[in-house]
């Protein structure tokens, strides 16, 4: 494979759009596969962190509400099936990171986290990033992002051509992951406004969730953050902090532009998740990794663009046809 990959075009010299005009839906299969790797390994470090949470669900007997997935069931389940499940969908993540048997194991580790996340939401604490998570796991498991960059790519005696079906079909999980990610902060936006109308900009809905944070802490014996309490003081920062907030999540489609326009979309709301994590001690580890934003950029060129120190130290992968 050449170290250097050109942008794939459409047909006629155009660029393929899927399904809105917007969305760029011609990406080189390393990308796809790039994408793969990320969410990969964020989803199995996260799972592995949270191992000793998930492992305890066995354990656990009353305040059952299912929700998700875990609605089908009619109560707890066996605690042997939680830890088999835990087991098989880590086993299931390695493979997915590395493209062994994807087309079998890639589904099963995002079905399996979309089970174990929504079995352990069902016990009363909902972490939302966990849904971009599980949706991109879906996204990539069901595309070809093991054609290349994999083990399976190693058993393949054939190059793949990419230069015809190949753009639109490595570029449309990469296009709909891209949308999820925009919904996702829209629908957040649009939910503040609904439920909190103009006063949760104006009045002190967001200082509220603020204080609350640091009391809840406080009360379980747990450290509130520092800054909390002397900006809570600070009642004229908080109308400003909540039209920011408001401004960012729904000014999200615009990062479909690419360009300036995108990466500033980015690092504001990057920024806006450092500074929740800051005053409230709650951590959405995907965009704060970066992770979340991944479908945005040209991600093969963290490897294809790496310093040459690293391309000498690295083995070849099987050349990808173009």
């Amino acid at each position: 494979m050449t170290e250097d990959i050109e942008e794939p075009v459409a047909p006629e010299g155009r660029r393929s759009t899927w399904p809105l005009p917007i969305v760029d839906a011609v990406a080189p299969p390393e990308r796809l596969a790039m994408l793969r790797i990320l969410t990969g390994t964020f989803a199995l470090t996260y799972l592995l962190v949270r191992l000793p949470v998930f492992l305890q669900l066995g354990d656990r007997r009353t305040g059952f509400d299912g929700v998700g997935l875990a609605a089908l069931l009619d109560g707890p389940v066996w605690g042997g099936v939680v830890d088999v499940t835990v087991v098989v969908t880590a086993l299931a993540g390695t493979a997915f990171v590395l493209g062994w048997r994807f087309r079998t194991l890639g589904p099963v580790f995002a079905i399996g986290m979309l089970a174990l996340g929504s079995y352990r939401g069902s016990w009363g604490q909902l972490l939302h990033f966990e849904n971009l998570m599980v949706m991109y796991l879906l996204i990539v498991a069901l595309s070809p992002a093991a054609d290349t960059w994999a083990l399976d790519a190693r058993r393949r005696t054939q190059p793949i051509d990419a230069s015809t079906e190949g753009s639109t079909r490595y570029g449309w999980p990469i296009a709909l992951a891209s949308l999820v990610l925009v919904v996702t902060y829209v629908i957040a936006g649009i939910a503040k406004l609904r439920y909190g109308g103009f006063d949760w900009v104006f009045g002190d809905t967001l200082r509220n969730h603020v204080a609350y944070a640091a009391a809840r802490l406080d009360l379980l014996g747990g450290a509130p953050s520092p800054f909390a309490r002397p900006v809570v003081r600070l009642e004229w920062v908080w109308p400003f902090a909540a039209a920011a907030t408001i401004v960012i999540e729904l000014a999200a489609p615009l990062a479909l532009l690419g360009g300036r326009i995108r990466t500033a979309w980015v690092i504001a709301t990057w920024l806006m998740h450092v500074g929740i994590l800051a005053f409230m001690l709650i951590g959405f580890p995907m965009p704060l990794f970066l992770v979340a934003f991944a479908p945005l950029y040209r991600i093969e060129r963290l490897w294809t663009q790496r310093p040459s120190w690293a391309r000498r130290s690295s083995s070849t992968q099987p050349a990808v046809a173009r």
